[in-house]
């Protein structure tokens, strides 16, 4: 969808993501254990929520509504009906309609949708944030939390860590049909470590990888999954990280841009958007991510734009199959040739199309609920010159996210274009 009323994203902001691994993150064996704790999911909302505040000098009763990205806080928090957890972030919240909004990982970028559509509907000033914490029960029982992206029912039972087997399945069939290996899907891994370690709110920031790290199954990066089949198929250097954190973001109409005192140089248009759903447990091709297709070329043609033309992307690199897969959803590659884009270094920070600049969800991390407002943000601190090290180099005009939930069940992509 092409806005009929002009959306611009004013202004963002993201804390750390955090999780093991992360020299932030208490443990039993890290030096602050018992003198401090992690910051909890009232706590990350109301980070993120207040820098974004301070950051733009933003008078809070400008803002007219809100929407919360989260898809299971009422399990791993014991906290739901977060659009009220985010007014105690500021007492200048009280009084604004503020909901939360589930579509398992693509939380965040549904909550962007409804504030773009709500600023379709007459409203100047809209308030998106994104959250999650996981790292409050263990592996296994967060595990079945994530399981609840799936059908439950019918797949819940493929193995004890249910959502990465169901990727897993795809990978299997990708190199089954067209021959990659587990090195080539390592690429995709290095590339995110090394994102990631120029990148200080990135999850996994300080730890390096290898190619022959990724590439070998070893007792620091194991095959984890019980299902024989899948097994051989996924390293833990193939996964996303359990993280926690959040990301916020303030969308405007062109009134509302002068009404919080900021210019056009400041902000990055919203040019369109796609979403599109399919049923649970229906995937149709192993192969190919037929939503996120979907998604990412309605964005693009309500946008006047091809593949071509996008200058940078963020995609959700839920695992490495997803991010191959995604190349080839959004029209760079035909089927079986994603792998030409890493290898030819197409992708990478310095190449002609950098994908998820920061880390994406290998590195950077994926605080489910956060991910598709940080995608936007990332695009948006890229397109401003405010990512520091791993700043791209050149003017960039033209991007893109895809946010897909769960096994490419709900999907939204947006085309953001830069304003100067």
């Amino acid at each position: 969808m092409q806005p009929a009323r002009a959306v611009y994203i004013a202004g963002q902001a993201i804390t750390p993501f955090i999780g093991k691994g992360n020299p932030n993150f208490i443990t039993k064996s890290h030096p602050d254990f018992g003198k401090r704790e992690n910051p909890t999911l009232e706590q990350h909302l109301a980070g993120a929520v207040r820098k974004l505040i301070a950051d733009l000098k933003l008078d809070p009763t400008l803002i007219q509504r809100g929407f919360v990205g989260n898809f299971a806080g009422d399990l791993f928090s014991k906290q739901a009906h977060l659009g009220a957890m985010v007014a105690r972030a500021d007492e200048r919240l009280a009084g604004i309609g503020i909901a939360r909004m589930e579509a398992a990982c693509a939380s965040g970028g549904v909550s962007i949708v409804s504030a773009v559509d709500a600023i379709q509907a007459g409203l100047d000033v809209v308030l998106v944030v994104g959250a999650e914490v996981q790292t409050t029960v263990s592996a296994r029982e967060g595990a079945d939390y994530l399981a609840r992206a799936a059908h439950y029912e019918t797949e819940r039972g493929i193995d004890d860590f249910t959502f990465p087997a169901v990727l897993t399945r795809r990978a299997k069939a990708y190199k089954e049909k067209y021959g990659i290996t587990d090195r080539d899907l390592a690429h995709f891994s290095v590339k995110a470590y090394g994102n990631g370690n120029r990148n200080p709110l990135a999850h996994m920031h300080a730890v390096k990888m290898t190619l022959d790290e990724a590439a070998t199954a070893s007792d620091s990066n194991p095959n984890f999954l019980k299902n024989p089949e899948l097994k051989p198929h996924l390293r833990t250097s193939d996964c996303s990280q359990v993280s926690d954190g959040a990301a916020a973001m303030l969308l405007v109409s062109e009134a509302g841009l002068r009404k919080i005192g900021r210019s056009m140089h400041d902000a990055v248009r919203v040019a369109s958007y796609g979403y599109t759903t399919n049923p649970l447990g229906m995937v149709k091709d192993l192969l190919r991510l037929d939503t996120a297709a979907s998604a990412a070329q309605q964005a693009m043609r309500d946008a006047g734009v091809t593949p071509n033309d996008i200058q940078v992307a963020e995609v959700h690199d839920c695992f490495t199959i997803a991010e191959l897969l995604m190349y080839e959803a959004i029209g760079w590659a035909q089927p079986g040739k994603g792998m030409e884009l890493i290898h030819s270094g197409r992708t990478s920070l310095e190449g002609a199309t950098p994908v998820n600049t920061g880390g994406g969800l290998v590195s950077f991390g994926h605080p489910v609920g956060a991910t598709g407002v940080k995608q936007a943000a990332e695009i948006y601190r890229q397109m401003k010159g405010q990512c520091g090290a791993y700043q791209v180099q050149r003017e960039l005009n033209t991007g893109l996210t895809v946010n897909m939930g769960g096994d490419d069940r709900t999907v939204v992509s947006l085309v953001l274009q830069n304003v100067n």
